[in-house]
């Protein structure tokens, strides 16, 4: 059974904590967590990009000339994309890029990441004494005594909505909610904070 350091306000170790198997303890799963990744990023991508088609441009009521007799090309509309300020041809359109992920594999993508966490020895849990009242400093200093100032992440639970306002003003800290992890983050190689009631939330979303 994995075990984590626990520590208060300050930073100082309190004891040592045993973490679930099943969401802490496995071997991560590289194909898993790497479809993951590539699902959340796609989904990140706007997808508004957009030219104009033959039916959206300007003009182009008549034809520009007639058919014959001219010596020119002849030609329908000014609309055609041969003609400068005309349509696009086979421009981009607005579209989904989020792939589908079933909630299974989901799951078992975040149990991977949170135990390759765990294997490297960067996941701490905080003790609820230091989520009682936290301000901006005090989470400053808790990074500084646990040598991340460079940058962590924090997982916060429901009820601590005050440490999450504390932390986002830190330089470095990403603040994650427990219901609502990214796979891409939990893996960034930082220091790992988990709130106590943070746990308990993982323990009840990601439970196989």
């Amino acid at each position: 059974m994995p075990k984590v350091t626990t520590v208060d306000a300050t930073g100082a170790p309190t004891g040592e904590l045993d973490l679930p198997e099943e969401i802490f303890g496995l071997a991560p799963h590289r194909a898993v967590l790497h479809r993951a990744v590539v699902t959340e990023m796609a989904s990140a991508r706007a997808g508004t990009h957009a030219t104009r088609t033959r039916g959206m441009v300007r003009g182009g009521g008549r034809k520009p000339w007639r058919q014959k007799g001219t010596g020119r090309a002849r030609h329908g509309s000014r609309r055609s994309p041969l003609w400068v300020g005309g349509a696009i041809t086979f421009g981009p359109r607005p579209q989904d890029y989020s792939p589908k992920q079933n909630r299974q594999e989901r799951a078992l993508a975040l149990r991977s990441a949170l135990s390759a966490q765990v294997r490297a020895g960067r996941v701490t849990v905080v003790d609820p004494s230091a989520t009682d009242r936290p301000r901006t400093a005090t989470v400053a200093a808790l990074l500084r005594a646990l040598g991340a100032e460079g940058g962590a992440v924090i997982v916060t639970g429901a009820g601590d909505a005050t440490l999450a306002r504390a932390a986002a003003n830190v330089r470095g800290a990403r603040v994650l909610a427990a219901r609502r992890l990214t796979v891409r983050h939990l893996l960034l190689p930082r220091p790992m904070l988990i709130t106590r009631g943070a746990l308990t939330e993982l323990q009840e979303v990601l439970a196989p």
